[in-house]
């Protein structure tokens, strides 16, 4: 297994926050299937503040590249980050309309 770990942050509104997290608690079938049915096995996203952190296991052959490409051509997935984008924004110092940036390990026991 590989571990991927993405950051994002969410707009800074307590209201909107509520809202991503409900849906999150009801997450369409649709996008769980192209989750699980590119290689990822776990998947947590964790929030402080308004900073996400997820945190993938995949299997070994997964390719985050042809993962975004599949996405880019679902359209039910291109719905969802469409509806998502109300209440994300892009990181500080990341170029506009990047969502999740891949963290880098800086330690490991």
């Amino acid at each position: 297994m590989k571990t991927y770990c993405y950051t994002l942050d969410l707009k800074d509104d307590p209201a909107l926050i509520a809202e991503y997290e409900r849906y999150h608690e009801a997450v369409w079938p649709e996008i769980l299937d192209s989750i699980t049915g590119s290689g990822i096995r776990h998947m947590t996203i964790y929030r402080w503040s308004n900073r996400l952190c997820m945190i993938m296991e995949t299997e070994d052959d997964f390719d985050p590249a042809e993962k975004a490409r599949l996405d880019a051509v679902n359209p039910k997935v291109q719905e969802w980050e469409t509806l998502m984008w109300d209440y994300q924004q892009a990181l500080p110092g990341v170029e506009a309309g990047t969502k999740w940036v891949e963290m880098e390990v800086v330690f490991q026991l």
